[in-house]
């Protein structure tokens, strides 16, 4: 099983590991939908990428990712039936002590890595259930399994997108659709330049751990490959980091009874009782 023919449709695709996964994708035969605020950067990937649609907007703005969901949809109808995965790669690092924090930083930061990614999957949700298949890949990290310091708000939010993807997982695998959790450690790419200190200006410096990370492409590779095979939870670190992320690993005999729960009925009795 590959994603040859398939439609995917990546946030956050003009670098990193966005910008890794499209061209990986690429190779292996899909149809891809590379969206970002940079549209210069993204017709940079999309030139390596053959059959892609350059898709650039804002994950935070409602009324741009509206219409970008409408247009993904269109274009992804003609090629495969629909967008066949969408993964919620799109997102903002943080680098400062609580105390220190500005409130305003963490409004920021929870809207882009968690109501962001929540509501693009919420619009793209209906149609998907009612294709019947589908995936949703949700890009939380090692500090969503694990609070780790001067990440307050990256770790409230990457902590809550774990847990809207396992009940979302639970409510919809009935319905043909998967979900997929994704948890990295250090991968190599501009994350630490890119995050927000405590007033939320740009940081613009790297960290050690990360400039001696896991190469995006090495980190992709594993991603997909446990995609492929139906991994719920999919952590892809080394060393400290990846015992941190299978310490707090979900067993997926957990995942399996709250998912029998949802096809026995639990909805529906809930309905009842309400």
């Amino acid at each position: 099983m590959t994603f040859n023919g398939q439609t995917v449709w990546i946030t956050g695709a003009s670098s990193g590991i966005g910008a890794a996964m499209a061209r990986a994708l690429a190779k292996d035969g899909a149809h891809l939908i590379l969206s970002g605020r940079n549209a210069a950067a993204l017709e940079e990937v999309a030139a390596d990428c053959g059959n892609a649609l350059v898709l650039p907007f804002d994950v935070g703005d409602a009324d741009a990712r509206d219409a970008a969901v409408a247009a993904a949809w269109e274009w992804a109808l003609a090629r495969s039936g629909g967008v066949d995965m969408l993964v919620n790669n799109a997102g903002l690092s943080q680098r400062s002590l609580a105390v220190d924090t500005a409130f305003s930083v963490y409004e920021h930061i929870v809207g882009i890595d968690l109501l962001a990614p929540i509501a693009l999957t919420q619009a793209l949700l209906p149609r998907m259930a009612e294709r019947g298949e589908g995936r949703f890949v949700m890009m939380s990290s090692v500090a969503g399994k694990v609070g780790v310091p001067m990440r307050t708000a990256y770790c409230a939010a990457k902590f809550g997108l774990i847990g809207y993807a396992d009940a979302l997982r639970a409510e919809t695998a009935h319905l043909g659709l998967k979900v997929h959790v994704i948890a990295p450690g250090s991968v190599r790419t501009n994350v630490s330049r890119n995050a927000m200190t405590a007033d939320g200006s740009l940081r613009g410096a790297s960290d050690h751990a990360i400039e001696n990370g896991i190469a995006p492409e090495e980190a992709v590779a594993e991603m997909l490959a446990a995609i492929l095979r139906d991994e719920r939870e999919i952590v892809i670190a080394r060393g400290i980091e990846q015992q941190m992320g299978e310490l707090r690993r979900t067993p997926d005999a957990l995942f399996d009874q709250v998912a029998a729960m949802m096809a026995a009925g639990y909805a529906e009795k809930m309905q009842r009782e309400g």
